[in-house]
């Protein structure tokens, strides 16, 4: 970290680290620029898509990104190739050296290379592991992570994922200082987005890593000028939002139908919503909420529209679904092709 002196048309940059010399800097045309700040030295931890726009954007901003690190490739698909995670594939693109620690804890070679780059600090976005106490102690301006979520709601794995499927119609970014705990440190900086009535887990992604890109952005700038003032979370407003499982996607149909729509819009691509029909699995991959009263779980086919009834007087509508082993298909077409009876069952 630098502190900044400006004498005529240069910049004397400051190391607040005794041990590193004054470097000079020209800037022919600077005359009067209060909102300068100059570039970090960061290391920036990620790992999923969402985290892509938070690195680029920072090497963008002239951000000195010394290190990348993130998760190991692993096998995917049918063929089991070794796959990058999207956050490697940014920093190859950018030319930035990466790491790909199998642990980190008790990991003394990573402890040490990081120790030798001295980050002013370090960025964590979707890494994936838990932070360990050296690395919060070692960089000045702390651990710096972008949590997708207006903490202290949400606090876990899947925030965004949990915000769709509880029907929440605002959610946001919250970048804070990392701590010990949860998703418990101290606020930086926060920004609300909006969730559409049609938003799932897969469209209200982009929007809300992009917008947490530029938050990041804009809270080094804060700190770096003084003008971000940390806040503790209120223990008393918060809410989990555990790691999805494949369990998670199981229609219950004692719930609402608005409430199942909610969980299939915020369970998208995975774990989804899923039932059974005629022993198989049947995936709902598009469905409306709508009043009905059909007896919770049971079938009921409307010319070529098909609904299944849930709890408090309403059905889902299923517009597209898949059954096991088949191509996804439209409602009429499922209903010709199977030809399910009248107060027929899901769940079996």
């Amino acid at each position: 970290m630098v502190e900044i002196e400006e004498f005529g048309n240069c910049v004397i940059e400051k190391s607040l680290r005794r041990s590193e010399p004054p470097v000079l800097v020209f800037h022919y045309t600077l005359t009067k620029f209060p909102n300068y700040s100059m570039p970090l030295s960061l290391i920036f931890c990620g790992t999923p898509t969402f985290a892509v726009p938070a690195l680029e954007r920072l090497a963008a901003a002239g951000h000195r990104i010394h290190l990348v690190v993130t998760q190991p490739d692993r096998p995917k698909g049918r063929g089991l190739e070794l796959i990058a995670s999207p956050v490697k594939q940014s920093a190859q693109r950018l030319n930035l050296a990466i790491t790909q620690p199998e642990r980190i804890k008790t990991n003394e070679e990573f402890r040490a290379q990081l120790a030798a780059l001295k980050p002013d600090a370090i960025i964590v976005v979707g890494y994936g592991r838990i932070i360990p106490q050296w690395m919060l102690d070692l960089p000045p301006l702390g651990n710096i992570n972008l949590h997708a979520s207006l903490l202290p709601k949400y606090r876990g794995a899947a925030p965004m994922q949990w915000a769709i499927a509880n029907g929440e119609t605002v959610t946001g970014n919250t970048t804070m200082r990392i701590n010990a705990g949860l998703d418990t440190g101290d606020i930086l900086l926060q920004r609300e987005l909006a969730i559409k009535p049609d938003d799932t887990g897969e469209t209200l992604a982009p929007p809300l890593a992009n917008m947490g890109a530029d938050l990041l952005v804009e809270t080094l700038a804060g700190l770096q000028a003084g003008t971000i003032h940390p806040s503790k979370q209120d223990d008393a407003q918060a809410t989990l939002a555990p790691i999805l499982k494949k369990e998670d996607g199981l229609i219950d149909f004692s719930r609402s139908a608005t409430e199942i729509y909610n969980r299939l819009r915020g369970f998208q691509p995975w774990p989804g919503a899923f039932t059974k029909f005629r022993g198989k699995n049947l995936q709902v991959l598009a469905a409306h909420p709508v009043i009905e009263k059909i007896a919770p779980a049971e079938l009921k086919v409307v010319g070529d529209r098909i609904f299944a009834g849930c709890a408090q007087d309403t059905s889902l509508e299923f517009i597209e679904i898949q059954l096991e082993g088949k191509k996804r298909s439209s409602a009429k077409d499922f209903l010709h092709g199977y030809r399910p009876k009248e107060r027929e069952k899901l769940g079996f």
